[in-house]
């Protein structure tokens, strides 16, 4: 059915004039997700846009198949389901950040007894405070690196009575409030400075630790003085490296906006305390609507219940929606979120900055198309492709002795890792130590897959010698896919001296230089396929050691073993446990909290 007769008068007559949401669909995939305030008068703005088949939006409802409708109560529920929407359904014409990921926060455990700092990817409401997000991981570390030197606080998961104290306090690293080597008043203390450190108020924290070491040093308190003037050191030297890049401590988030063509580039400077402690970047090829909703879109899609905004938003126009957006965002945050479009000050002077890292995005991307069309072509040429190698997907079987094995497969697009690709199969054979056997059954699992959704890679790269390649000659002339796409396989030197390139019709390997940017790339494509496969065969390794431990103890059901591992976090740390820790678990008396450390340390003695 053409657009022409899904938009026509009787079908418009049907619609609805309330707010909610609409899904375009095409013959598989949903193509687009939108709301409206009226519904029948959005898709009626539609019939202005199917004669222009050469724009956006034409291209998109020349594939529409079928249009969806879903009512909502209000305007604010519909922002809510379409966001939702694109999200689990990520249509192709909407606004999709790729990068999805949730940066690293700091977590100050502060309703604890003896508070801590942790490092987490999530904000739960359960009373701590976080602070950041971090989008440079060094800089992160350097953060806690800084606290922990000048307040050893705790590290260890639990606070329980210790004989003597770990390695940590020895090296002046931890209170050690466990063994009572500390006061709650001095402690708390501690934490009060490590918090003004992760709010900004170095300054200020500066010149209560002078005051505190005059203070100490005139009534002879000399030792206390020294550690004071440590921390001063400290300070003092992070304080050089800070720039602050607004006249107030508030946290805000300030969205850059670039076009070029009907590509958009966006950036989003993280400004915590004051000061920039990271970006984030997004390129959109070619988002339908204009850079009002655009931008809506975006500040929906980003933020949620894990990545909550923070108490500002700095932006280069008004989104589409403002109050309505405005009102989920504070949803989102339990408190306030204001929106502002700066014109003078520190806030504009904050959006130029935006702007450029949005309009340079587009430069780094011209960059990256034309590095990736030289290496396309130099592995077409070196690997005698018939095509070019737009889509590269690698296969490894990951295994010991035939154990726990994983087949792992990575994605990648253009010379770019694509996650979505990524994919990991259960080895559904016999558990006998076979690689050709794995490594048959992953790569039939995976062509038929792709014969039967049109999805196969342009070339299909694998972890391992001639016999992996005929193995995957076989599959594919067996699945009638021979002529579908490319094939090669890498594998190292028996001695690690180098790499072995093999290509079908080549009985010998192709000798590649050792510094070729082509054998490079390869390299690092099958690498990124084994570290996938790898962590994912260790996890389910460790599961099966941890549980096969646990669940031999007698007297331990599931209930206990959660509760055990909650409590203590790891095997290692419930070996340590003495039986008066066991003893404090709910529902494990003293006879069972015996018989626990007798099993485990009965077994260690075996």
């Amino acid at each position: 059915m053409t657009s022409k007769k899904l938009l026509s008068a009787e079908f418009l007559q049907t619609v609805s004039t309330g707010p909610g949401v609409y899904q375009m669909l095409g013959r598989k995939e949903i193509l687009y997700v939108g709301k409206a305030v009226n519904l029948r008068k959005r898709l009626a703005s539609y019939r202005r846009c199917r004669d222009a088949e050469h724009t956006r939006t034409g291209v998109m409802l020349a594939r529409v198949r079928r249009i969806e409708t879903i009512l909502t109560t209000t305007e604010k529920e519909a922002l809510i389901l379409e966001a939702s929407l694109i999200k689990k359904h990520r249509p192709r014409y909407n606004v999709i950040l790729r990068d999805d990921k949730n940066y690293p926060l700091i977590k100050v455990t502060v309703n604890d007894p003896w508070p801590r700092l942790l490092i987490t990817r999530r904000r739960v409401r359960d009373g701590s405070r976080y602070f950041g997000p971090f989008a440079s991981a060094s800089a992160l570390r350097e953060t806690l690196k800084l606290i922990h030197s000048i307040f050893p606080l705790r590290r260890c998961p639990t606070v329980r009575s210790r004989p003597r104290p770990c390695l940590n306090f020895q090296m002046g690293r931890c209170l050690a409030p466990c063994t009572g080597k500390v006061d709650r008043k001095k402690y708390a203390a501690m934490v009060k400075g490590a918090l003004m450190v992760l709010e900004g108020r170095n300054r200020d924290l500066l010149a209560a630790l002078r005051h505190n070491m005059k203070d100490a040093a005139a009534v002879l308190h000399f030792e206390e003085a020294a550690v004071l003037r440590d921390q001063m050191h400290g300070l003092e030297r992070t304080l050089e490296r800070q720039v602050v890049a607004a006249g107030h401590t508030r946290d805000q988030d300030v969205f850059g906006l670039a076009r070029k063509s009907a590509s958009v580039g966006l950036v989003i400077l993280f400004v915590r305390s004051g000061m920039i402690s990271g970006a984030q970047t997004f390129f959109l090829p070619d988002p339908i609507g204009p850079d009002e909703a655009i931008l809506a879109e975006t500040i929906l899609q980003y933020y949620s219940p894990d990545r909550q905004p923070p108490s500002e938003l700095l932006l280069p126009l008004q989104p589409e929606d403002a109050a309505l957006l405005a009102e989920r965002l504070a949803e989102l945050r339990e408190s306030p979120v204001k929106i502002r479009v700066p014109r003078q000050g520190s806030g504009r002077q904050l959006m130029a900055m935006a702007a450029r890292n949005a309009s340079q995005i587009f430069a780094e991307m011209e960059r990256r198309k034309k590095s990736w069309e030289a290496l396309a072509s130099a592995l077409q040429t070196a690997l005698h492709l018939h095509r070019e190698p737009v889509t590269i997907e690698c296969i490894d079987i990951s295994n010991i002795a035939g154990k726990e094995a994983v087949g792992s497969l990575i994605c990648f697009k253009e010379g770019e890792k694509y996650k979505p690709g990524y994919r990991q199969y259960a080895i559904r054979g016999k558990a006998d130590p076979d690689d050709y056997a794995m490594m048959r059954e992953v790569i039939v699992r995976r062509l038929e897959k792709g014969r039967e959704e049109n999805s196969l890679p342009d070339l299909l790269l694998l972890d391992g010698g001639k016999g992996q390649l005929r193995l995957a000659e076989e599959a594919a002339a067996g699945l009638g896919l021979a002529e579908k796409m490319d094939l090669a396989a890498i594998a190292k030197e028996k001695h690690g001296e180098g790499e072995k390139v093999f290509i079908p019709g080549r009985k010998n390997p192709l000798i590649l230089p050792r510094h070729s940017p082509v054998l490079l790339f390869l390299m690092r494509v099958r690498d990124e396929a084994h570290r996938f496969g790898i962590s994912r065969h260790r996890r389910l390794r460790n599961r099966k050691t941890l549980l096969s431990e646990i669940d031999g103890l007698q007297g331990i059901g599931e209930q206990r073993k959660k509760l055990l591992l909650k409590t203590f976090g790891s095997l290692s740390r419930i070996k340590e446990a003495s039986p008066a820790d066991l003893r404090e678990i709910p529902g494990i008396g003293a006879a069972l909290a015996q018989s626990i450390y007798t099993q485990l340390h009965g077994a260690d003695e075996t």
